[in-house]
């Protein structure tokens, strides 16, 4: 689910339909407009990763909470992790894994 953004070069600085230039971040004389454009990804990248980093620290300070709580947040993750797989996968998964762990002899 990736986001598309349409760029506007508007006196020399792009802009996107959420958030405006500032002054740091206009274009430098002689930068080519695909120089120009190429930045702005760059931005919207670092931009991203920084909202990345905060997220993470939500969610760790999130499970941080829930084993405060008595919580196993290492169950937690694999659930998290199950949740996000299709049924019909995860019961294809499930299914191999019991195979497996019956020709070992352990109970699943």
């Amino acid at each position: 689910m990736t986001e598309q953004h349409e760029y506007n070069i508007v006196n020399s600085t792009e802009t996107t339909s959420n958030e405006t230039v500032s002054n740091n971040e206009q274009a430098q004389p002689g930068m080519t407009p695909t120089g120009q454009r190429l930045r702005a990804y760059f931005e919207r990248i670092e931009r991203l990763e920084e909202s990345k980093k905060e997220i993470a620290e939500d969610i760790k300070e999130v499970f941080a909470e829930a084993k405060g709580d008595g919580f196993d947040v290492k169950v937690m993750r694999k659930i998290i992790t199950m949740r996000k797989k299709d049924p019909a996968d995860l019961e294809e998964e499930n299914t191999i894994i019991e195979t497996y762990m019956s020709a070992l002899g352990m109970k699943f």
